[in-house]
């Protein structure tokens, strides 16, 4: 039951999400919606399950406080930009109607990847406070940190003028090429643990391994790193000392 409900919550929000797309001619709303997504079915399913409600709250306000927090940075980060570079090139690409193209290509499955990764949500909305709760807050914490950081490091290096054209590589930059994602991951294995009180929840462990192969070697990293690459002198040098997720120490007998 709780499965369907999850699946009506993201077919409302990103059938909702493509109207309007369609009546802006701009496709990017999706990344800001991307967050905000998750965060109404961590609360539709708060309702409707039946777990112990502090298990309930907690998850909750894990998943609210991780959406609403992307969906702002995103939207300040789009605001008064052109459209995303992904989604000019994949509307190049397009044959026919460009709004069945966007549709198959960008909101089906985003929609499926959606439902896919809450489905740890929904497994620790029915379950009640253990140790693996408080581990999975400890973990989605170091997440968010990491997120919330490396996102304020980055707008405000690309806010001075000094530093264009040039390569962040202090604070959280200085250990991981991409802290953001790094966090991201880390907030959604910290929602798995949370589900971990059951078999069931141990289960969907699926959810949290397909996001950070997204982060990490499918739409996030990667195509980052390509435009960087191609976009910022010394670049290379700073790939070749610096850890690509998981933050480390820069590599020894190189330019820290």
């Amino acid at each position: 039951m709780i499965l369907l409900v999850a699946l009506a919550v993201v077919v409302v929000v990103v059938g909702a999400t493509f109207v309007v797309s369609v009546r802006r001619g701009r496709w990017d709303l999706i990344d800001t919606v991307w967050g905000l997504g998750f965060a109404a079915i961590a609360v539709v399913a708060c309702v409707v399950s039946t777990g112990d409600l502090a298990q309930r709250l907690t998850v909750t306000a894990m998943v609210v406080l991780w959406g609403v927090r992307l969906a702002a940075h995103i939207h300040r980060r789009n605001r008064g930009k052109p459209e995303d570079r992904r989604y000019v090139e994949i509307l190049g690409n397009a044959k026919g109607d460009p709004r069945l193209h966007m549709l198959r290509r960008v909101f089906l499955p985003q929609a499926a990847i959606m439902w896919f990764v809450s489905l740890p949500v929904l497994a620790a909305e029915h379950g009640r406070v253990t140790a693996l709760t408080y581990a999975g807050v400890a973990v989605w914490l170091v997440g968010l940190v990491f997120e919330t950081v490396g996102d304020w490091q980055l707008a405000r290096f690309k806010a001075d003028p000094a530093t264009k054209g040039t390569v962040l590589d202090t604070g959280l930059w200085r250990y991981t090429r991409h802290p953001n994602y790094f966090g991201d991951a880390c907030v959604w294995w910290g929602v798995y643990l949370t589900a971990c009180h059951s078999w069931l929840g141990a289960a969907t462990l699926a959810s949290p391994v397909l996001m950070t192969y997204l982060l990490a070697k499918g739409t996030g990293k990667p195509l980052t790193e390509r435009h960087l690459s191609s976009s910022r002198p010394g670049y290379a040098d700073y790939v070749a000392r610096t850890s690509g997720f998981f933050p480390l120490p820069p590599k020894r007998g190189t330019r820290a």
